[in-house]
């Protein structure tokens, strides 16, 4: 099957929040999890650092998936493979 210009505009737009939304996933996972063990002082009876790395990076995970939903949602109607409800 011969993939159109406009199948492959779709594709490249997917790859490409694709593979930014996983940066940022590693980012936060990683990186400021790594970081964050310098964080020394207490918050709420817990070091600051466990708090970073429990609570912070859910909420982002959280803003990731809401983000990709919508914007894959978009994609998918100004391409026209949108599903119907």
């Amino acid at each position: 099957m011969q993939l159109s210009e406009r199948h492959h505009q779709y594709w490249r737009a997917n790859l490409r929040i694709t593979g930014i939304l996983l940066a940022i996933w590693f980012f936060v996972t990683f990186v400021i999890g790594y970081f964050a063990r310098d964080l020394t002082f207490g918050f709420f009876g817990w070091p600051f650092s466990f708090w970073v790395a429990a609570q912070g990076a859910l909420i982002v995970y959280v803003i990731i998936i809401g983000f990709y939903a919508r914007y894959m949602n978009r994609l998918d109607q100004q391409h026209g493979v949108a599903e119907e409800e």
